[in-house]
């Protein structure tokens, strides 16, 4: 029998009523809610500072209702005939999946690293003719970053575009290539919150004015453009961020730092508890240390290892999840058509995947608690 859940795998952290005080006392000065706000150019301008200190080139910002609409905009920035073919890889959230096929493209669901549970330019260079590929969605896994620059030098030597999905990976993912449009999620679970949303970081300026233009229908506000002002120009979208969840982000950056600072010194903590219980027979993802952590999963061994401490975890009352399954080729035959290529490394991987909770306010007993569980489950091996 299964207990109320007493240590929940996720545990949003959003800005509390005193710090959302003084933007919301801004909102209602200038009584002014969407389309483009005095707090969305706001947010927007603090972000590319974040992200220009780590970069060379000059970074634009643009703010989205949804990580998942910004994945969606920038695929259609990039012009691509319709009915294009898009890799992903194989394990990822759906929207990876869904963002391709609204912008009116062909998912093309490959492999990733067994290591780095990424999909890598060299896997791509790999199933280049037989994907026959135009662009690809690329993801920060589990907020693991991806090489803007290694992804960049693929995209000039192949021709094949290329956006990144770092949904989850604000704070260790930056942007040191200026062709490549990153998407990120402020959605209540991810380290950065609005409540819900996202932006689109990226070089160059007629990309991400294309992207805020999309957000806004298509329609052209640019006076200096060879369109009227008012003129539908694109089949776009409404994807614009509210002046109400761009106060709940700019209270977020407010405290970030402090906050993404806990994060790391909790998930250090879990993992060296985690590796001394299980004796290091737990197999983590390979990769940077991140700076501000969403989630945390791990590998078990096995199918059986992973029922079993799901079995465990349910009866006292522990969230668990098996993150990005099904992986994106096993989903229900009409979200087709999906092309299936080779996916080996991420089917061994998803056999024994699990998410553990994860959050600013677990605590160290709790911590101590899964990790005997965990040990329970890896040391039998019956």
């Amino acid at each position: 029998m299964s207990l109320p859940i007493s240590i929940p795998l996720l545990l949003p952290q959003v800005p509390d009523r005193e710090a959302l005080w003084p933007y919301l006392g801004r909102i209602d000065e200038k009584r002014h809610y969407s389309n483009f706000g005095p707090l969305v150019k706001e947010l927007e301008s603090r972000l590319a500072e974040r992200f220009q200190a780590h970069s060379s080139h000059t970074l634009q910002v643009v703010t989205t209702s949804s990580a998942t609409l910004g994945l969606e905009l920038a695929l259609s920035s990039l012009d691509l005939p319709k009915g294009s073919h898009i890799l992903v890889p194989a394990l990822t959230f759906v929207a990876t999946l869904t963002a391709v096929i609204h912008a009116g493209h062909i998912p093309v669901v490959t492999d990733i690293d067994p290591a780095s549970w990424l999909l890598t330019p060299d896997i791509a260079k790999n199933v280049i003719k037989e994907s026959n590929a135009k662009a690809a969605l690329v993801v920060a896994t589990f907020g693991q970053p991806q090489d803007t620059v290694a992804w960049s030098e693929f995209q000039k030597s192949t021709g094949i575009r290329i956006v990144i999905d770092a949904a989850g990976a604000f704070g260790s993912q930056w942007v040191t290539a200026s062709d490549i449009p990153v998407v990120f999620s402020m959605h209540a679970t991810k380290s950065l919150v609005a409540g819900e949303g996202g932006f689109v970081v990226c070089g160059d300026g007629k990309t991400t004015a294309l992207i805020a233009q999309l957000s806004n229908f298509g329609i052209n506000l640019n006076p200096d453009a060879n369109l009227p002002v008012g003129q539908l120009s694109y089949a776009g979208s409404n994807a614009k961020l509210s002046e109400f969840h761009a106060a709940v982000g700019l209270a977020s950056l407010d405290s970030w730092d402090a906050q993404a600072e806990k994060r790391q010194t909790i998930y250090a903590h879990y993992r060296q508890t985690l590796d001394d219980a299980c004796n290091n027979a737990i197999t983590w993802q390979s990769g940077d240390i991140l700076a501000a952590p969403n989630t945390l999963s791990i590998r078990v061994g096995s199918s059986a290892k992973r029922e079993y401490l799901e079995r465990i975890c349910a009866e006292k009352g522990i969230g668990t999840r098996r993150w990005y399954q099904p992986l994106l080729h096993q989903h229900a035959k009409k979200i087709g058509p999906v092309i299936h290529l080779d996916t080996t490394e991420a089917d061994k991987i998803a056999t024994d995947l699990i998410g553990l909770p994860f959050s600013v306010f677990i605590t160290t007993e709790q911590i101590q608690q899964i990790a005997d569980i965990v040990n329970k489950v890896v040391s039998n091996n019956h």
